[in-house]
């Protein structure tokens, strides 16, 4: 595919954000809270619209959610709030049947508490996915030592049972990007057979597609505790 063609295609971004992040324990959604005065949704939103090829972006909010309101009006025009599910593939899967599969027949999923990614890194992994037709996500190296803990209910805290081998290893990251209708029948099919689906290239290996790994920056980081803000500010002031 041509650059020119590349250019051409209209990508659909998915945002689910029906989460309550109970890890963060504060008194709202983690998306909700702000660094340097912006919530971290709306620092996701402007990362993702600053793509040329995303010509639309879908956020899967609560049907609870009573924050969305005060922001709908800053959103940029390309925005659609649609209603999500009780746990994170339901909601992807929400935002997924609400796209025109004709229009935009490519999508990506990007975690709303990852405002950090670098958007040289999504271009990255759109001009990878269209050049070669196959899907990817972003991700990162492993570099420390990985431990196994051992699975023993006598111990109450942590043990380590074993040092496994990190050649080939990989942290997962998002956005992941795959063609619209490949990535609905995957989950379905995931969900038809009660299969854990954590992120949506583990939904499209049940039906042994290829998925490309795209090296992104480590700054890409998802922020689920409290200490994760502040290096979260961190990166973004330096951008």
């Amino acid at each position: 595919m041509t650059e020119q063609q590349i250019a051409s295609i209209q990508i659909a971004a998915i945002i689910p954000a029906a989460g309550v992040g109970k890890r963060m324990q504060a008194n709202i959604p983690k998306q909700y809270l702000t660094i340097n005065q912006i919530s971290i949704l709306e620092h996701t939103i402007r990362k993702l619209s600053q793509i040329t090829n995303i010509t639309q972006i879908v956020v899967v909010v609560s049907e609870s959610d009573p924050f969305i309101k005060q922001l709908q009006t800053q959103l940029p025009a390309q925005v659609k709030l649609v209603t999500g599910g009780a746990e994170r593939v339901y909601s992807v899967l929400a935002g997924l049947r609400s796209l025109d599969s004709e229009r935009f027949q490519w999508c990506l999923v990007h975690d709303a508490a990852r405002p950090c990614v670098l958007a040289e890194d999504i271009e990255k992994l759109i001009q990878s996915c269209l050049s070669c037709n196959v899907g990817g996500i972003l991700a990162t190296q492993v570099r420390d030592t990985m431990k196994r803990q051992l699975v023993n209910p006598h111990h109450n805290v942590a043990v380590i049972e074993k040092t496994e081998n990190r050649d080939g290893l990989w942290h997962a990251l998002t956005p992941q990007m795959f063609k619209t209708h490949e990535l609905i029948a995957a989950i379905e099919l995931g969900l038809a057979e009660n299969k854990a689906i954590t992120d949506e290239a583990s939904a499209m290996e049940l039906t042994n597609a290829e998925i490309r790994l795209i090296e992104g920056d480590a700054s890409n980081i998802k922020i689920t505790r409290a200490s994760d803000l502040a290096l979260a500010e961190y990166f973004l002031n330096r951008e």
